[in-house]
This record gives structure tokens, sequence and C-alpha cells, in this order.
């Protein structure tokens, strides 16, 4: 068997999810390869793609907020998309590189290369899954036509099935964060006679994150440890400060050691970072939300006792302070990420695959 999972360079999440899967595949000697899907349509056409988004989500994301908004009225409309349109014409090339693979199975997540693979399946017999990676059916999944579609949670099947989705392929095992991020290994230093937080805004570096910084070490007595992704800029300016409970990191790549060590996490609610903190139990701040899918994250983490929101610098700063000073606070927001946040999630998607589903085909 031979399993092709394609990702969207439209941050890092999808990316993250992606690598999860392969890797629980790969445990059992599947072999199994992870695409960014972009690529079908062009070196520039991935970049471009990663480039727009980038540009959508700066300053509050309002650029984001209106393409999301346009996109759920256009989903009202019943009629195909321009967005369907345009991963239409990928599906020759997509075509090619399944072939030429010779891939059993192909799994995305994110929403482009599964409209592909949609249209392709009208001109022969593949079989694909879908994998949700926000606490919402987003604009444009009910156009497409899996044999399977991941979701986030049992508490959200009815949002899929009220966009369209057929509920008999509904798969709620949860986002897939493979079971590797959740052993420790390694030990990373830092102080441990306080409390620590941890602040990142995920691999993109979003937000209004100097502030925010600022306003913390101004106001609460804890180590702050700032994780800045790839945003360069905010990492050499937060440098700059002179204050000895501030740790600044770039981009990293052993972020489970840091979550770890933490006593509080902030971090804005993508779908995967979100799933990360609380499959790791740590109490949750949820740092102003990109305009959009993030709001809708944002609610479930919020409405279920996972964590809490913070719109701005001044709520960022009080409600991290209000989960510091209140254990009962901490231990509700732990008990509630153990009931509602599978910790399973890659290994039960990859089981229902290879021992329930594709061996009945």
């Amino acid at each position: 068997m031979k399993i092709v999972v394609f990702t969207c360079s439209t941050g890092g999440g999808h990316n993250s999810c992606a690598r999860y899967i392969a890797s629980e595949f790969k445990k059992r000697g599947i072999i199994c390869d992870v695409k960014d899907y972009m690529q079908l349509a062009g070196e520039k056409a991935s970049k471009r793609a990663e480039e727009l988004y980038l540009g959508s989500t700066k300053g509050k994301g309002n650029i984001f907020k209106t393409i999301y908004k346009l996109g759920e009225l256009y989903n009202k409309t019943g009629i195909k998309s321009p967005v369907y349109g345009f991963n239409k014409m990928v599906v020759k090339n997509l075509n090619r590189f399944l072939d030429e693979n010779g891939y059993d199975l192909a799994i995305g997540t994110h929403v482009f290369p599964c409209m592909a693979l949609t249209e392709l399946k009208k001109k022969k017999d593949i079989k694909f899954i879908n994998v949700a990676t926000d606490y919402e059916c987003i604009p444009f999944w009910n156009e497409t036509n899996p044999d399977i579609f991941v979701i986030p949670s049992e508490k959200l099947a009815n949002r899929f099935i009220e966009k369209g989705i057929n509920k008999d392929i509904l798969l709620p095992t949860g986002i897939p964060v493979a079971s590797s991020f959740l052993e420790v290994k390694g030990n990373i230093l830092l102080p441990n006679d306080k409390d620590i937080i941890l602040l990142t805004s995920g691999s993109m570096g979003f937000g209004e994150m100097e502030e925010c910084v600022k306003k913390i070490l101004d106001s609460i007595d804890a180590y702050l440890v700032v994780v800045c992704g790839s945003n360069e800029a905010l990492k050499e300016k937060l440098e700059k400060i002179d204050n000895k409970n501030l740790i600044v990191e770039g981009f990293i790549n052993n972020m489970n050691e840091y979550m770890n060590k933490a006593s509080v996490i902030i971090a804005k609610p993508g779908g995967l970072t979100s799933t990360e903190i609380t499959m790791m139990r740590k109490p949750f701040v949820l740092m102003m939300p990109i305009p959009g899918v993030e709001n809708y994250n944002a609610s479930f983490f919020e409405s279920n006792g996972m964590g809490m929101r913070a719109k701005n610098p001044d709520e960022v700063v009080s409600v991290t302070q209000k989960i510091l000073d209140d254990k009962t606070i901490q231990e509700e927001m732990i008990n509630n990420q153990k009931k509602y946040i599978n910790r399973n999630s890659a290994k039960d998607l990859v089981d229902y695959v290879l021992n329930k589903w594709y061996t009945n085909r």
C-alpha cells in the first residue's frame, strides 16, 4: 500500500497535520509521502499561495476576514465556486502525479487538493480522505466528495451535516497529532524558580506580539518564552528588550518540549496549535484570533471550558494572570481537555483506514 498526504502552503498547521499522519502510517510499515499540492500547479503558484495567505493575515487580519465571509456567502448559492474552478485546472497534473507514483490512497489536509481529487473522482476510481484542521466546517468543504471526512470532534458533526456533508462518511477521531508529539524526550534548559509563560503565534509569527510581550513583562512576575516563528523582524525587535524574564526563540522544531515546561500557553487559536496545546493538557489563553475560522476555533475551546479567550493585549495580561492565580481554573481546563480532545487521533485514523475501511474495499 502506498499513500500520499497533500498539504498546502497556507499556514503551518496543514503541513504539521500532514507530517503527523504520514509518521503514523510509516510506523506500520506503510509508504506514505507528503506533498505540497500547490507544487502541482507550479512552484510559483505554491510560493504565491503562501504570500497571499501571509498578506491576508497581516495587522488585524481584516483581509482574511473579508475573504472568509465571501466564501461563506458563496457556499449558500449552491454554485461551484471560482476556487473549485482554479483547482479543476490542476487535475491533469494531479492525475499524472498519482499515476506516476502508484498511490493507492490520497489524503488532503487542505480543501484545495480535496477539490481537485473530487473532480478527478468523476473520471476514474480513486479513493481519498478529507481531514479538517479547524473546529468548523470552513467554506468550500461542501464542494468535495471524499470517501471519509475526518472531523475534529463528535460535537461538531452537526455543523458539517448542516453544510451538506454526508453524515455517513464523518469520522470524528480528531485533528491528527502524532503520539511522538507527546513523547517529550529532550530536556530544554529553562529556569524553574517561577512560572513559565509560553507565548507563540504560530509558525508564521502573526499578531500584535510586541505589545503583548511588553505588557506581560510589565505586569506579571514570570518567565516569558516567546516563539516568533519565521518572523525574523519580530525576533530582532524582542531581543533588544532588556528584561531578565524574557527568553526569545525563532522557528523551533521541538515545540512539545517548550509546551511541556510551560505553566500556561498563550497562542493564536489555529486548529493544529490549539489541538497540540490541549493534547499536552496545558492551561490555554486563546490570543487574538484571525477573523474567520479562528474565531470558530476559539469559540469551540472556550465554550467547552478548555481555554479562555483574550481579544487584545490588555486581556492577554488579565486572563493569563487570572489563570496563574487560580489552580481551580487550571484543573477545570485540563479536565475538559481530557474529556474532549483525543490524544490518539492520528493512531485512531490510521487504525480505521487499515483495519476497518481499506481492508473491506
